[in-house]
């Protein structure tokens, strides 16, 4: 029977939780939970390298989930996981979880919306979410309040009291921060506790805890309030949990700033983890596109194989054309436009109706029509004529090349061609030029 791994990633540790085999997961004893305190790793990478050991140790695993803060941190862990190359997981966030989990246990039972706080090693986070649609209506974190801070309010109150010895190396304050958060556990369950060190006797009763605490906790409460008010929703209850929700203190004070109902879970720093747990589910692995085969269409799976615009645009559009290809473009166009225009000087002189009724007369005789090809048809025409070529394909007729018709007049003997006046130019190949004479601009002087 396989099982399911849930995963809570936090600043200070890295917690797994596995429900006990034929167990019901709602109650809390009913989890394996291992705690692994993040050292100078990236708490990412050491989430990652936390799971694959486990998924190797214990093969029947069949699911895990992991819980995440914010979008950047899921990124991490994407990018972990798959140096690790594990890819049977799922990434949910942590309120999800939380929320989950309390639903399972009947925690909430009966409350629709309710503030989530919190309080954890590096940060508080107050969300405002809708418990029913499991939706996070509003949600803001700070630093400034934090496990670590409690801790540091700690050392610097047993360091005043003259009792222990400032440390004078990283290494000892490193040493002298984790027994002071050793000392803040405790007293969770009990009055007074007192822990020796290399510098001194950590002595701390419950009372002077709670003082010494109590400006950061209403500061918090104060908080979680003004998250309310900007969320502009109503909320019925509270959900504290993180390690800090243990704090006797804690729950006092947000019920007297909230006035309503405080929930504090059991072993609340697990409740992300197991709320995971609740919601891993094996992942389908992606299937490789499969070869097409006549009769049997390829169905394209999302996200492999994409085309991009570079890849449908047509050759002519995409690729560069070669040197020699644009020279030879060049030369066509420039040819073209020179004809073009001996064209018109001839259309401007007179000449085109000329040509156009020739052309009238020529269809008109034609027989049989020759099917259009893309070969540039011949025209014969009188030896001083010079006729464009034709840029399009047209219906070309036999009868094209047959001479017009002349009047017998003209066939034996052709009229002499009048002496040039004064204005005219001759060109070879096209009818005299006259140039009109243009009258002076002013009158000559009288």
């Amino acid at each position: 029977m396989s099982s399911v791994l849930g995963v809570s990633v936090g600043a200070g540790a890295v917690r797994l939780a596995r429900p006990h085999a034929g167990s019901a997961p709602q109650a809390g004893p009913a989890y394996d939970i291992q705690t692994i305190p993040v050292g100078r790793q990236p708490v990412e990478e050491l989430t990652a390298e936390a799971i694959g050991v486990t998924c190797e140790a214990t093969p029947d695993i069949g699911a895990t989930a992991i819980s995440y803060r914010s979008e950047q941190q899921a990124r991490a862990l994407r990018a972990a996981m798959a140096r690790q190359q594990l890819t049977n997981y799922e990434l949910v966030p942590e309120v999800v979880a939380a929320l989950e989990y309390v639903h399972r246990t009947g925690e909430i039972r009966g409350i629709s919306s309710l503030v989530v706080y919190d309080l954890g090693s590096s940060g508080l986070t107050v969300s405002v979410v809708d418990a029913q649609n499991r939706e996070v209506r509003h949600s803001e974190r700070t630093s400034d309040i934090s496990g670590d801070y409690l801790d540091s309010l700690i050392r610097e109150q047993q360091i005043a009291s003259g009792r222990i010895a400032h440390p004078q190396d990283p290494a000892g304050l490193a040493a002298l921060d984790a027994l002071c958060r050793e000392a803040k556990e405790q007293l969770s369950s009990n009055t007074a506790v007192a822990l020796p060190s290399e510098q001194g006797l950590v002595l701390l009763a419950q009372e002077n805890f709670e003082a010494l605490i109590m400006l950061a906790i209403e500061s918090s409460a104060r908080m979680a309030r003004d998250v309310i008010v900007r969320s502009d929703r109503p909320v019925h209850g509270v959900l504290a949990i993180g390690g800090c929700a243990r704090i006797p203190l804690v729950a006092k004070v947000l019920e007297r700033w909230m006035g309503v109902p405080v929930i504090v879970p059991a072993e609340p720093e697990t409740v992300m983890a197991r709320g995971a747990a609740l919601l891993a589910r094996p992942v389908r692995p992606v299937a490789p596109p499969q070869q097409s085969q006549p009769g049997h269409p390829l169905v394209a799976v999302p996200g492999q194989n994409r085309l991009d615009d570079a890849d449908l645009a047509p050759a002519w559009l995409s690729a560069p054309a070669a040197r020699g290809e644009r020279r030879g473009v060049s030369g066509a166009v420039l040819a073209v436009s020179a004809l073009a225009v001996v064209a018109a000087i001839g259309l401007g002189l007179g000449y085109g109706p000329q040509v156009l009724e020739r052309d009238s007369h020529q269809q008109g005789e034609g027989d049989t029509a020759v099917p259009t090809t893309s070969v540039p048809r011949t025209t014969t025409l009188d030896p001083s004529i010079a006729v464009a070529p034709a840029t399009t394909t047209e219906t070309v007729h036999e009868s094209v090349a047959v001479p017009p018709r002349r009047s017998e007049t003209t066939e034996d003997q052709a009229p002499a061609p009048a002496p040039p006046g004064p204005n005219t130019f001759v060109v070879p190949g096209l009818p005299p030029i006259v140039v009109p004479t243009i009258p002076p601009l002013f009158p000559p002087p009288r």
